[in-house]
């Protein structure tokens, strides 16, 4: 048998490699979790690998899961395997902000090629270079690939994608991710075999993913979860849905039991926020919500908020008064009762808000702060009432005094020593009930409490007129927690303050995004009488917060009323055509 000549020896084992390279790149690209241990160093939990897998396999892929579990982490580290089996893979990242997208460049940098203990040098050689700055959020492959962080506006519309990365997608704005974000995927990546006639019909198809918490059902984020679910459920289309609640994350380690735990003890504890946040469970009734959350969530305007009065008081800031002609009105809901695992929706909750004339003889609202408080005393809460109505300014204080709340308006009708700031409170008075006014034993107290019985009658109208508000654009209320931080660093010493005091500059607007939950999470029906509205919280939930407005505005609607300002006449009239609307169309049930 004649032998082999030095370039057939070469050329088999040059055909050998080849082989061996596409074998195991078929296999790797077929079982991502696999490239990750044997190539990146990287080991992953169970969940996580199931993760993986499904974005390998799917052109589209959506992940519904808490934090905690690295939707991030996996998301960076998956870029980072297509963009090395694929050479020539273009990905782009979008958010709801820039700096949210950047985040996937960072874990790369940061997690994956750096890590003290298993930072991965294969990942290091892979990479020509990374930019996490702003303006140049980019990671080049030395194969071609690249990976670049977009924002999500007009401003990104010339740039082209194989693989759409959104995290955080409900951030989006639906508008820019159909007409802008999704246009990327336009061309599929042309890998060199395609120009070969046998292997034409490989060409691959370009590649969405999706990441997110859960959020609320009348949200587009959640329709769209519900077009991936019908989707996945079609044989003939590579779709995936991966919803994993904070259990499997406690589970496999990745996050902390006992941590959990704490949080579910403190007094501030929103259950609803957390199933949503950690529980991956979307929140309504897909549309029958009596308040719709884009509604709210466009009156989110106010950027300055009130904060606690110890900020005020520990660095010698004046507090800001209301200027000529605005009311300022405390309202308060009343509860005494700590929760517990038998009765867990009582607290009290009072709120600020300004009601502000404006020069079209009309009212705007601002909601400009909100607390809580759970199992506080009778004596206890009336302090507290009396130290935030004297203290902010305020010119009207609504008090729920059903039950519990008549020995609190019993303790504010006469006068009350704050041993705490050293001054005692003037009494305060009735102004709407005379039977209320009589318990006051002070006969010079100022009237201005506006007693609130709670009956289906005035509780319907409460709930009807707080809706209209949000609508017509009357109700406002702070911004975001997560956008407030251009004012609360204008607040004087806030280098200086310590972590427990900047928590509590932004406590007022996350007391607001809490106070949403509450809204967005009320059913409503309409009773016997084809006329009234009943609102209830969802099981384990509170509405709290909900009460406090919706007192806070009645009262602001009747001091409209007695000043009898020319657009008053319009909002009533459209509250009557709300109210008809909801009983004629049966949108209630």
């Amino acid at each position: 048998m004649k032998g082999k000549s030095l370039q057939e020896v070469q050329q088999d084992k040059y055909d050998l490699l080849m082989n061996t390279v596409a074998w195991r790149a078929g296999y790797y690209r077929s079982n991502p979790e696999e490239f990750a241990k044997d190539y990146l160093n990287v080991s992953l939990k169970p969940s996580q690998k199931i993760i993986l897998h499904e974005m390998a396999t799917c052109t589209n892929s959506m992940m519904c899961e808490p934090r905690g579990i690295g939707k991030t982490f996996l998301a960076s580290l998956y870029c980072c395997i297509r963009a090395i089996l694929y050479p020539g893979t273009k990905i782009v990242i979008a958010s709801g902000t820039k700096g949210q997208a950047i985040e996937v460049l960072t874990k790369i940098e940061t997690e994956l090629m750096n890590n003290f203990d298993w930072g991965s040098t294969n990942l290091r050689n892979e990479i020509k270079d990374i930019n996490t700055g702003v303006n140049k959020a980019r990671c080049s492959f030395k194969n071609g690939s690249w990976i670049q962080c977009v924002a999500s506006n007009d401003n990104a519309r010339h740039n082209r994608a194989n693989l759409l990365f959104v995290d955080e997608y409900r951030m989006v704005d639906k508008s820019i991710l159909d007409m802008v974000l999704r246009r990327f995927l336009t061309a599929p990546r042309m890998p060199g075999y395609l120009k070969k006639p046998e292997y034409a019909d490989l060409a691959e198809r370009n590649i969405e993913m999706y990441a997110s918490s859960a959020f609320y059902k009348m949200h587009w984020s959640y329709k769209k979860l519900q077009s991936y679910f019908a989707n996945m459920l079609d044989d003939t289309k590579k779709y995936s849905i991966i919803g994993l609640p904070y259990m499997i994350a406690i589970k496999e380690g990745l996050l902390s039991r006992e941590q959990v735990e704490d949080e579910m003890s403190e007094e501030d504890f929103d259950p609803i926020a957390f199933s949503m946040e950690m529980g991956t469970l979307w929140l309504g009734n897909e549309g029958d919500s009596f308040f719709d959350y884009d509604v709210i969530n466009n009156q989110r305007k106010i950027k300055r908020a009130l904060f606690p009065l110890e900020i005020y008081r520990r660095h010698n800031i004046a507090i800001p008064e209301p200027a000529v002609g605005v009311e300022r009105i405390l309202s308060v809901d009343v509860a005494l009762m700590a929760s517990n695992k038998k009765k867990n929706n009582d607290a009290a909750a009072l709120s600020i808000s300004d009601l502000i004339p404006t020069n079209k003889n009309t009212n705007i609202f601002n909601v400009q702060y909100l607390e809580t408080h759970e199992g506080l005393r009778t004596e206890e809460l009336a302090l507290i009432i009396m130290r935030l109505f004297y203290g902010f300014h305020c010119t009207q204080l609504a008090l729920d005094t059903n039950g519990l709340g008549l020995p609190v308006f019993d303790s504010i009708s006469k006068n009350v020593y704050d041993p705490d700031y050293n001054v005692t409170y003037p009494a305060l008075s009735c102004c709407n009930d005379d039977d209320m006014a009589a318990r006051c034993l002070v006969k010079e107290a100022p009237k201005l409490v506006w007693s609130i019985k709670g009956s289906e009658s005035f509780n319907s109208q409460a709930a009807v007129l707080l809706r209209a508000g949000l609508q017509n654009g009357t109700v406002n209320l702070l911004v975001n927690e997560f956008d407030c931080d251009d004012e609360i660093f204008k607040i004087r010493g806030y280098k200086q303050m310590t972590d427990n005091e900047k928590a509590l500059l932004r406590a007022p607007y996350s007391q607001i995004t809490m106070a949403i939950n509450e809204l967005t999470g009320l059913t409503s029906w309409v009773g016997n009488d084809s006329v009234t509205i009943h609102v209830k919280e969802p099981s384990g939930g509170r509405k709290d917060r909900y009460s406090s407005l919706s007192y806070a505005y009645w009262v602001a609607n009747q001091l409209m009323l007695k000043k009898k300002p020319k657009g008053f006449e319009e909002t009533q009239s459209l509250i009557d055509k709300l109210a008809n609307s909801i009983k004629k169309a049966k949108i209630l049930k």
